[in-house]
């Protein structure tokens, strides 16, 4: 034996107050010639780790608190059951933790998130029977989630968007696998086709005091010509959608560029370049 010294670890709170142990434990010579640790310190299982101060059923308490609110909500959370700890704190344990087996997964949810918007996304799988999140890959390529698939195989379902990179990985390394919608993606595109025929038959909404049994309705039937005409859609969508049109065409009869447009109008790049194409206030841009 080569010496004895005092250890303080948290312990899980009793009756409220914060509890610490003082623990008496030895430190050992190491009799190993060729050993590079010269002095080593005794641990009682069960109780000490190395350099921890805290026991395994405050690290667990912490942990799992870590894992329910994170950072600063943990923190505040932690002083409750006696166990103050910083946010930064949380986050190391949490992080310290091994990830979850991952298994088998029958029914599996692709999609993509943005790190960054406009800039940077990744892909997120969900498995979808019990609502659990599986992985996220490092971008929205066909290729990490292929090599996923290859890795974890058993997928009988893949859950995705419209991205024809999601399909492409899905046929390559699941063939077997059916490829499904999932249910944002399908009233999407129910909502995308109603807007597309009400957009087609706007005459059709003319209030019944204007219609007639003579008049047109389709795409061939002629537009409104201004704002107050009957059957101009209403609403503050529409509005909007009228006021965006007549000042992106302003703009642009005077000559400024697109871009200079966007930025003066708050508008993304890609939509006033549509909607300098379109004609009209409601062709779809």
């Amino acid at each position: 034996m080569h010496s004895r010294y005092d250890r303080r670890l948290a312990d899980a709170a009793i009756g409220g107050r914060p509890v610490v142990l003082r623990l008496r434990v030895r430190r050992y010579f190491c009799a190993g010639v060729d050993c590079p640790v010269r002095t080593f310190a005794e641990q009682v299982e069960g109780l000490t780790a190395k350099h921890a101060r805290r026991t395994g059923l405050a690290r667990t308490i912490l942990e799992q608190v870590g894992l329910a609110l994170a950072g600063r909500a943990g923190s505040r959370l932690a002083t409750l059951p006696g166990l103050p700890a910083a946010h930064s704190t949380l986050l190391r344990l949490v992080h310290a933790l091994p990830d979850p087996q991952v298994g088998t997964v029958a029914v599996l949810g692709v999609d993509d998130f943005a790190l960054r918007r406009g800039h940077v996304y990744g892909t997120v799988l969900v498995d979808i029977e019990s609502g659990r999140l599986v992985d996220v890959l490092p971008d929205r390529t066909a290729e990490p989630v292929a090599a996923w698939l290859r890795a974890h195989p058993g997928t009988r379902v893949v859950c995705r968007d419209r991205a024809t990179a999601y399909a492409e990985a899905a046929r390559d390394a699941a063939p077997d696998a059916v490829q499904v919608a999932d249910r944002f993606h399908l009233w999407r595109n129910l909502r995308d086709a109603v807007e597309k025929i009400a957009a087609a038959h706007r005459d059709c909404l003319r209030p019944p005091e204007h219609a007639t049994d003579a008049e047109p309705c389709g795409p061939e039937s002629a537009a409104p010509a201004e704002a107050t005409a009957p059957g101009e859609l209403e609403g503050k969508r529409a509005a909007n959608t009228r006021r965006r049109h007549a000042a992106v065409h302003d703009l642009l009869d005077k000559g400024v560029a697109i871009t200079a447009i966007a930025e003066a109008l708050g508008m993304d790049r890609k939509t006033v370049r549509r909607c300098a194409n379109a004609d009209t206030a409601y062709a779809r841009f």
